[in-house]
């Protein structure tokens, strides 16, 4: 299905199963496929919502920067929810969709039966220069989506060892990153890169509101994130954290065993609220 914004903006959306909803909300440069694989395990027992954010995928790549915003995109988590009929959702966010995901029980803590962070923070970046995020953004605003390829092609900070073995040892994985990329709009990456780089930290007000299920998913090699995912699980009373091995950034394709038997065990704890 494709839903349209309150702002105008086209997203395309899947939905699948029946059961408590479970929005799986990708990260930077990610898209909707990033879950595709383990969707039909999941839609067993929930009815599961996959989108791509603006920008990214086969949604709407607005040209204006204005557009993109961390608080924007929290406001289009919540009308793919509401389009898809949900009152209440398990929230599983990815990166820079655990960033933005964060943002709604922030804003609407009722809405949130479990929240799941994954390779995510409640913050800025651990590691990552504010500085050299401008600078890059700078690139992608001013010089186009080949000139930042090159740029992040000389720092590649999330290739870890797992995300290498996997480009090698899973079929058409290369390609699908290759697809994502093409996918991805240089304007978005410039916007969110400043608006990740210089996000607040909200692990105190996070903290505060959270009174429902919550699950810390990192995978062990995923070093700027391992000890952001431990400050969560130790901050948020009653959180979980479960340490993937053998994965970096993305472990449900690093260690997709792993993975989903985290996911599922946390999943069939979390009482069911009829919608």
């Amino acid at each position: 299905m494709r839903i349209t914004t309150s702002d105008g903006v086209g997203l395309a959306v899947e939905v699948a199963g029946a059961g408590p909803g479970l929005l799986l909300v990708h990260g930077f440069g990610g898209a909707k496929e990033d879950f595709a694989s383990h969707v039909p395990a999941l839609a067993r027992d929930h009815t599961v919502v996959i989108f791509d954010h603006r920008g990214h995928g086969a949604s709407d790549k607005p040209t204006d920067p204005a557009a993109y915003s961390i608080d924007r995109l929290a406001t289009d988590i919540l009308e793919v929810a509401d389009a898809c009929q949900l009152d209440r959702f398990r929230l599983l966010g990815h990166s820079m969709g655990g960033m933005v995901g964060r943002q709604v029980p922030l804003r609407a803590p009722e809405r949130v039966e479990a929240l799941i962070m994954m390779d995510t923070s409640a913050g800025p970046i651990p590691g990552f220069d504010p500085a050299l995020m401008d600078m890059a953004a700078d690139v992608a605003f001013t010089r186009g989506k080949a000139a930042l390829k090159e740029l992040l092609d000389m720092v590649p900070v999330l290739e870890t060892p797992a995300y290498k073995r996997t480009l090698l040892d899973l079929p058409g994985y290369q390609a699908f990153q290759d697809r994502k990329w093409a996918d991805t709009s240089e304007i978005m990456w410039g916007a969110m890169a400043v608006a990740l780089a210089h996000q607040p930290d909200d692990l105190a007000a996070l903290a505060e509101v959270v009174r429902v299920p919550m699950l810390v998913l990192v995978g062990s090699e995923d070093a700027p994130f391992v000890a952001a995912s431990h400050a969560m699980a130790e901050a948020i009373s009653g959180a979980q954290l479960e340490v993937i091995p053998d994965a970096g950034h993305s472990p449900q394709f690093e260690n997709p065993g792993a993975w989903i038997d985290a996911l599922s065990r946390f999943l069939a704890s979390v009482p069911a609220f009829a919608n």
